[in-house]
């Protein structure tokens, strides 16, 4: 079963940077797509980045150039660097991970099967 765990979100203030962790100890496909994702209250979960087996990457429009989304797969460990840190950043950061390979990271949020439990980042004006 894979069960990734994310860890470094917090409170900061605007313009604050943090940096989050995704590790996934058995999570060993390197080549596969992982992401991160986030939920702000009374909202619908929401794609922030992916990164797929080759290195490439995508942002949601919100993000780009503030956040960086990069992995380390010697240590099965996602990352998601977030500078220039807004207020509507607010939300629980997760995680996720398709079974299946697909060399386009999929939209579809379904398509990723496994995911932590989310970390909280909180940022105040």
């Amino acid at each position: 079963q894979v069960q990734p765990v994310e860890t470094g979100g917090g409170s900061v203030q605007t313009g604050g940077s943090l940096r989050l962790s995704c590790v996934a100890p058995t999570y060993s496909y390197s080549s596969y797509c992982m992401g991160w994702f986030r939920q702000a209250p009374g909202k619908e979960r929401e794609e922030v980045a992916t990164i797929d087996g080759d290195g490439t990457t995508t942002y949601a429009d919100s993000v780009k150039g503030r956040f960086t989304i990069s992995r380390d797969n010697a240590k099965n460990t996602l990352y998601l660097q977030m500078n220039s840190l807004k207020p509507e950043d607010t939300a629980m950061y997760y995680c996720g991970a398709p079974a299946l390979f697909y060399r386009t990271c999929p939209s579809r949020q379904d398509s990723y099967n496994y995911w932590g439990q989310g970390t909280q980042v909180t940022v105040s004006s």
